[in-house]
């Protein structure tokens, strides 16, 4: 007999649906980190030590992926560069602006990355890709727009460089990594991005722990969710593809947003709120488009 249709359902969307409200909660988190005393480049690194451990643990106890070939093998540490910066700037514009603005900033890189693909050839997008682009730009642009006086601009340019740093590293995966198994290519870039930051620690001798008992909890919740969140991906990925994940993901700018007004007191104004509506909705029709 056919499973039931709530268990098939769970079975294919719940890990996508897990790695994004994962996401979203190691989001809000991190601004407490920051806010107890810590530094955007102490949780950077503390979040990478941890990853590292727990992705050592899980690829020893799953099945052993197929082993990268050696020029996959430096690409994917090579994207760990790239990935160092996203961790860094995500958590820096975190902590300059609210969690809401910063999340939506960053994730205009699907718009980013699908038009770099056209320009690079890797993918096309028709007219209604491109409508629903503009729409998601216009929305951003709402959302920023509605209260600049309570903008930091860094934090936008810190989420935007973020953005670009991760459409890199999608459109390297995609062209060069393609047959190459997703959970060592994590591996292997959370390893390089992890000892980035690790070198950037000490030439800067700059290392600022939590002030508190929330922040350290706080902190530990951001280092182990994120990695929870990498390795549902995975899964998620390989359930139902990357293309219905990736839709599933639109979930964490919504559910940062919504976990930050009881959290952190961060409530975006009405205005803020309509351009963020217009940006996710045409971010979900961009997506479709593709």
């Amino acid at each position: 007999m056919d499973a039931p249709v709530s268990h098939r359902w769970l079975h294919d969307l719940g890990p996508g649906i897990l790695a994004a409200s994962t996401f979203a909660a190691s989001n809000v988190l991190s601004k407490i980190v920051l806010a107890s005393g810590s530094d955007v480049l102490t949780l950077s690194l503390f979040r990478g030590l941890v990853g590292v451990a727990l992705l050592f643990v899980w690829l020893r106890i799953g099945t052993r992926p197929a082993p990268h070939s050696p020029r996959a093998r430096w690409i994917s540490l090579g994207l760990g560069v790239l990935f160092a910066g996203v961790v860094f700037g995500l958590f820096a514009a975190i902590a300059a602006v609210t969690v809401p603005v910063a999340i939506l900033s960053y994730f205009i890189y699907p718009l980013i990355t699908g038009f770099l693909g056209v320009l690079l050839g890797i993918e096309r997008i028709g007219w209604r890709g491109a409508l629903a682009a503009l729409a998601a730009f216009c929305g951003l642009a709402l959302m920023i727009r509605a209260h600049p006086q309570d903008l930091a601009l860094a934090g936008i340019a810190f989420a935007f460089g973020a953005a670009i740093c991760r459409t890199a590293i999608l459109l390297i995966t995609r062209s060069t990594l393609q047959d190459s198994d997703p959970q060592l290519t994590t591996w292997y870039t959370i390893l390089s991005s992890t000892l980035v930051l690790g070198l950037a620690a000490l030439l800067t001798w700059n290392c600022h722990a939590p002030q508190d008992a929330g922040g350290w909890a706080a902190m530990i919740g951001v280092s182990v969710g994120t990695t929870i969140a990498v390795l549902a991906l995975f899964v998620s990925i390989k359930r139902i593809g990357p293309f219905r994940s990736a839709l599933i993901m639109y979930l964490e700018p919504l559910l940062s947003t919504v976990l930050s007004a009881p959290v952190l007191g961060e409530v975006i104004t009405p205005i803020q709120a309509v351009g963020g509506a217009v940006m996710l909705a045409a971010l979900v029709s961009f997506q479709l488009r593709r």
